[in-house]
């Protein structure tokens, strides 16, 4: 269709009016359309009450360059513990993946006689193939738990180390808002392809996780 054919025809819809309500037929292609949702569901932890942790061992591959785990209300069976993470390489058998990590944090009371901000070394970790604390100190009174969400960007790659970041805001023992960033790499180029998700102490006694490929 020629310049000014296209003229006329949009000239004629303005004139004639276009009724948006019917049906039309298109030839060609339509581009520009968003046919895929941003996240893709892929598997979904919910404690038993009773759960040493929560593990992902399928479904983390080439398919996407990030997944997303989404923490919503994870409760532990004792008082003031550690929410952690972990990633392997060899399907869950060991997860023991060298990290390297930074934490900030800040801090606010009930009472409002403390918050503060602050780097927090003690929750990083240099070269280290411990847990990742995404979550120190948290409380198991009923209305206490941690909620957050990890992302591992590009976990398939044999190439590139693995650059990780955590979000997570929980309520701490003693009446303690707390909210913490870490960020950091798996030091690995070997592929991963399972995560594993834990208490330092004790069971994970409610709560999901779900996992998410980033589209």
């Amino acid at each position: 269709m020629a310049f000014g054919e296209v003229g006329t025809s949009l000239s004629k819809i303005k004139a004639n009016s276009l009724n948006l309500a019917g049906t039309f037929g298109f030839t060609g292609t339509v581009t520009g359309l968003a046919d895929e949702t941003p996240l893709v569901l892929i598997s979904t932890f919910t404690s038993d009450g009773s759960d040493a942790d929560a593990q992902f061992t399928s479904g983390i591959d080439s398919t996407y360059k990030e997944y997303l785990f989404v923490i919503n209300n994870i409760h532990p069976e004792s008082d003031f513990k550690s929410f952690m993470f972990n990633a392997s390489v060899d399907g869950g058998s060991n997860y023991n993946v060298s990290k390297t990590t930074s934490s900030f944090r800040a801090i606010q009371n009930e009472s409002g006689t403390t918050a503060f901000g602050n780097r927090a070394s003690s929750t990083g970790a240099d070269e280290d193939t411990g847990d990742m604390y995404i979550a120190d100190g948290v409380g198991n009174d009923n209305d206490q738990s941690v909620s957050g969400l990890v992302r591992l960007y590009n976990p398939s790659s044999t190439t590139f180390v693995k650059i990780i970041s955590t979000e997570s805001q929980h309520y701490q023992k003693d009446n303690y808002s707390m909210h913490i960033f870490n960020a950091g790499y798996c030091n690995t180029t070997s592929a991963i392809n399972a995560v594993r998700f834990r208490f330092n102490e004790g069971e994970i006694q409610g709560g999901t996780i779900d996992m998410f490929g980033v589209v």
